[in-house]
């Protein structure tokens, strides 16, 4: 009889896994369903990269194993929109390492890192990504409970000094998901100066840093000195430019980082393809121009969602970056039961907060994913799947 590993029996469930078939159930049984769940838009990436993706299709040299080299000009974009957009300099052939989205870079960076035993400090609730790298690395998580008490940052200092002399790794997510968190460029420098103190190292997970509202710009790790000691960013295209499925990311860091993480990524896959790199390339050497119509529509859908949250009874406060609503439950309301209830009654699709880890318990998550029209009729429904909870509490 097969028997999983340890390390995959110790994974959390993934919050996606059953939705999908869920939904294609209900829609096959004409629910009209509103997809509020995971972070993947509706709208198409821009055009001008679709156009570069096509041509790229039709050149033999990108039909090529990549490997972790990957395409010379997607490292070179890379490099040019981080002086842009941060003022730092990278080296695009030592420096960087492009990945098959962030999420596999951040994941296997733990095996680069960690040894087993070893400890990670991991935000909750989060990306699945991190507690799943440290597991599969053998290493163990220090849970780090994200709450309005620190304005959802993650602090350092507050854990025991025992136990930080035993950290080795510690993943930090601004502007966050699922919280929509921001962090200020003094509690950007107290990590840097902490991870310095206690020689950790430090993954800073930056897909949302262009995802911005009402003004505010949201920092690099590696604006603040001393980070590049420490640190190792990583970038999507993912939610920028709605590239989502396209799969294409990289790391930014010091050489010896970079250079751990490539080997990791040497024995288990081949590089992004080629194609796909190219049309990253024009992608970020457009960035200026392309990505302020998605911040724009995502904006819309943002007002959209808060005003009709509120109308429906819920509280929260207006978040200035990402694409995601947190809000928070009555007493006594089970955020699974809630999002199964949305679901089932009033076929609208959320992640409940407990999906990001027990700390994310009081809360769901709502995406901007749907036209501002659907965001609110999908709210409003969930006002009503909310009140029939209630009333039967009562």
């Amino acid at each position: 009889m097969f028997t999983p590993s340890q390390r995959l029996s110790r994974l959390p469930g993934y919050p996606l896994a059953d939705l999908p078939a869920r939904k294609r159930q209900l829609l096959a049984e004409g629910v009209d369903v509103i997809d509020l769940g995971a972070g993947d838009p509706d709208y198409p990436p821009p055009a001008p990269v679709i156009e570069s993706m096509q041509q790229a299709v039709a050149e033999t040299r990108f039909s090529k194993y990549g490997f972790q080299q990957g395409n010379p000009e997607f490292r070179r974009a890379a490099c040019d929109w981080m002086q842009r957009r941060f003022g730092a300099r990278f080296d695009p052939a030592t420096e960087v390492l492009p990945l098959i989205g962030s999420k596999e870079g951040l994941s296997h960076f733990a095996s680069a890192v960690l040894n087993p035993g070893d400890l990670a400090v991991v935000p909750e609730p989060g990306y699945q990504a991190y507690m799943g790298g440290t597991i599969l690395a053998g290493a163990e998580a220090v849970v780090y409970p994200l709450t309005p008490r620190t304005n959802y940052l993650v602090e350092l200092a507050e854990i025991p000094d025992a136990t930080l002399k035993r950290v080795r790794l510690v993943y930090l997510n601004y502007p966050n998901n699922p919280t929509a968190a921001v962090a200020p460029l003094e509690y950007l420098e107290r990590m840097v100066a902490l991870c310095r103190r206690y020689d950790i190292v430090l993954a800073f997970d930056n897909p949302y840093c262009d995802l911005t509202f009402d003004g505010y710009r949201a920092p690099g790790i590696f604006e603040i000195p001393g980070a590049r000691d420490v640190a190792v960013e990583f970038y999507s295209l993912s939610k920028s430019h709605a590239m989502t499925g396209w799969r294409i990311g990289w790391a930014a860091g010091a050489a010896p980082f970079i250079k751990a993480l490539t080997r990791v990524k040497s024995y288990v896959d081949t590089g992004p393809w080629l194609g796909v790199q190219q049309a990253a390339a024009y992608a970020l050497d457009h960035a200026e121009t392309l990505v302020p119509p998605i911040v724009a529509e995502l904006q819309r859908r943002r007002d959209a969602g808060v005003a009709a949250l509120r109308e429906a009874g819920f509280r929260i406060e207006t978040p200035v970056s990402a694409m995601y609503l947190w809000i928070p439950f009555p007493t006594g309301i089970q955020s699974a039961e809630f999002s199964r209830e949305g679901l089932e009654r009033e076929g609208v699709v959320t992640l409940p907060g407990s999906a990001f880890g027990p700390g994310g318990e009081g809360f769901f998550r709502v995406a901007l994913t749907v036209s501002p029209e659907r965001i609110r009729e999908g709210v409003l429904r969930l006002g009503r799947t909310l009140a029939g909870l209630m009333a039967g509490r009562e």
